[in-house]
């Protein structure tokens, strides 16, 4: 009983030293992350939401008014006077007809992956004049603000003619004088760069879509959706990319459309993640070796166990420091052997080699490796470590099957190693 006490304490202190490693690596990637985060948007610039262009002209009216004003003699009196002024009115956007490539990048800073991409947008878009008489209609095309470079900016006409531009205040705007009910169309053109996603927002706020169309690709079939936006009416892997478009003849939304990029394994949360469950793993490894050695006849001291929890407590120390200077695969098998080997040369001065090597070694490859492993699988950590407890469960029942344990405590023979039943 007291060995068993002593092996709980230790565990508890492994799990102690475990969690101080945990919440310090969890401090170093959540305290760069944020800073990280916002130098990469200054290389690469933010998620990108490009909105569509709109298209405005300025009716005259005739407006009558009552004032109150004063003779001559001071005295006020009403009058009525009548005055023009402007009213912006809205031309609609009758078609858009959209293409946009996305070359994906993923960029490391510090213990953290980030996915930029390179993006080659391509608009032709269709307003129509809904006034009885010629108008001059000034149109307003949405650049985005923040760390974003647009390359090879250009607006064409419906006869392929460069079309002037002003740009001020995040927006690009031009003039064009459109016959009554006419309609005109401008082709809008240009490269840039951004991060994690890329978005095209249909209307600004609730409104209506008409003959709209985006064919959107992208060079890594591994895409997501953003959460809010629609899906795609038809898309597919091409290859190692993949293709989406949409379509919608009419249609009433706030919802925007677009992908959220695939991101690397984050060394910095992963070696975390392995960092706060692994007393579950040591805890199954003490069990396991505990009973294997019981069963063989082993005995096993608590210093051995204290040992063996310095060994496991050595992989991930060296893990989480490793992936500040190697690729996860690479620091994750060196600091596994590093492990495996303080254990194993360790326990096979007391045990021998073939015990160390079998049970011990075998044992910390199943729940210190592939235990470890497991947090690279994302979305099935829980069934495979389920499924490990279930297979354990399944080999100690059959390993201990046949063992009476009323004997276990009794002193042996010297001669035959048999326990004196008198």
């Amino acid at each position: 009983m007291r060995n068993l006490l002593a092996i709980g304490f230790i565990w508890v202190g492994c799990a102690l030293a475990w969690t101080i490693l945990g919440s310090t690596l969890v401090a170093r990637s959540g305290e760069s992350s944020s800073e990280l985060l916002g130098e990469v948007h200054a290389l690469w610039g933010s998620p990108m939401v490009q909105e569509p262009p709109t298209a405005l002209y300025r009716e005259k009216r005739t407006v009558t008014e009552t004032v109150s004003v004063n003779d001559a003699q001071g005295l006020p009196h009403v009058q009525t006077v009548q005055r023009e002024e402007e009213v912006p009115r809205a031309a609609a956007l009758e078609r858009s007809s959209l293409e946009a490539s996305l070359s994906l990048e993923q960029r490391r800073k510090g213990l953290l992956w980030f996915p930029t991409y390179a993006v080659d947008f391509r608009g032709q878009y269709v307003f129509v004049n809904p006034d009885a008489q010629p108008q001059e209609l000034e149109f307003s095309f949405p650049l985005q603000k923040d760390s974003v470079g647009y390359d090879g900016f250009a607006v064409h006409d419906a006869a392929g003619a460069l079309v002037p531009t002003s740009i001020a205040d995040g927006t690009a705007r031009w003039r064009a004088r459109v016959g009554p009910g006419e309609r005109t169309s401008f082709s809008v053109g240009y490269r840039s760069r951004g991060t994690e996603r890329w978005e095209y927002a249909l209307t600004e706020g609730t409104g209506q879509v008409r003959h709209f169309s985006l064919l959107l690709r992208t060079d890594d079939a591994r895409v997501d959706f953003p959460v809010g936006s629609l899906s795609p009416s038809r898309h597919a892997a091409t290859g190692r990319g993949w293709e989406g478009e949409w379509e919608f003849e009419s249609l009433v939304s706030s919802a925007r459309v677009g992908v959220a990029l695939p991101g690397r394994l984050n060394p910095g949360p992963l070696a975390a993640r392995i960092t706060f469950f692994a007393p579950v793993g040591l805890l199954f490894f003490f069990f396991v070796v505990g009973i294997l050695a019981t069963v063989q006849g082993q005995r096993l001291h608590p210093a051995n166990y204290f040992l063996f929890g310095c060994a496991f407590f050595a992989f991930h120390l060296l893990f989480a420091y490793l992936v500040d200077h190697l690729p996860i695969a690479p620091a994750f098998t060196l600091a596994a052997v590093v492990s495996v080997a303080l254990a194993t040369t360790y326990a096979r001065l007391f045990v021998g080699w073939r015990f160390a090597l079998r049970e011990l070694g075998g044992a910390q490859l199943v729940y210190l490796v592939l235990f470890s492993l497991t947090f690279m699988w994302e979305g099935f950590t829980g069934l495979a470590i389920t499924v490990g407890a279930i297979l354990t469960l399944f080999m100690v029942m059959q390993v201990t099957g046949r063992v009476d344990w009323r004997q276990l405590g009794l002193p042996r023979d010297p001669v035959t190693g048999a326990p004196k039943l008198g």
